[in-house]
């Protein structure tokens, strides 16, 4: 922006664009300093997405953790096929249904989880975890509020409607 063209400092703050810019870059940077983190255990983010997904919920059909994961079935398709070798998850028949597998973890599974989760968690708090109560409860209502609207568009948008 030239001088001229500027906004005010105090509308600069207020810039939707300006603040989901931020947004973007703290993620980024988050997504990172985790993705370290979960190297040193030998994951990447995906296979921890994924093994964190079943921690949540096992019993999942590939379909359903697609789903979870924001990825089409496809996408997971080679990961979990990986991750099967590996023997971090394993695949049960589902009585009934022929064409599907329940997804379940392993120990040894769990147990990688249960660490990315602790590293998680360790950053979380060490960065998160240290801003004001008040602060956190202000942040909570906000990204409550903007994923209702953004659910509320995904659910509008004409795409979705086909």
């Amino acid at each position: 922006m030239t001088p001229s063209t500027s906004a005010p400092a105090h509308m600069e703050a207020t810039d939707p664009l300006r603040i989901w810019f931020r947004i973007i870059r703290l993620n980024r940077r988050a997504s990172n300093a985790v993705a370290t983190e979960l190297r040193i255990l030998g994951l990447s983010i995906p296979q921890f997405d994924l093994l964190s997904t079943l921690t949540e919920r096992e019993g999942l059909s590939q379909q359903e953790l697609a789903e979870r994961l924001y990825v089409t079935k496809g996408n997971v398709s080679g990961l979990l096929d990986r991750m099967v070798e590996a023997g971090l998850v394993e695949r049960r028949s589902i009585p009934g249904d022929r064409r599907s597998n329940a997804l379940y973890l392993t120990p040894k599974g769990r147990d990688l989880a249960d660490q990315g989760i602790a590293a998680q968690r360790s950053y979380v708090m060490r960065t998160l975890g240290t801003l004001p109560a008040q602060d956190l409860a202000d942040l909570e209502r906000i990204v409550l509020a903007w994923r209702d609207r953004a659910r509320a568009e995904e659910d509008s948008s004409p795409a979705k409607a086909e």
